[in-house]
């Protein structure tokens, strides 16, 4: 019995894991296509130049 349980336990961290990991790539894509959206859509300031849209 307790051979079944160890099993059931590594597999619901294993499934929370692959879910967390997976949730996470989403999260980076996300940020990425943002960062590269930053830097086509950046305001004007005054003069005409364009600014950066971080303040680094």
């Amino acid at each position: 019995m307790i051979p079944v349980l160890l099993v059931l336990v590594l597999a619901v961290i294993l499934f929370g894991a692959g879910f967390a990991v997976q949730a996470l790539w989403w999260i980076a894509a996300v940020v990425l296509v943002v960062w590269l959206l930053g830097f086509v859509i950046r305001p004007a300031v005054s003069g005409g130049k364009r600014s950066r849209w971080y303040r680094w």
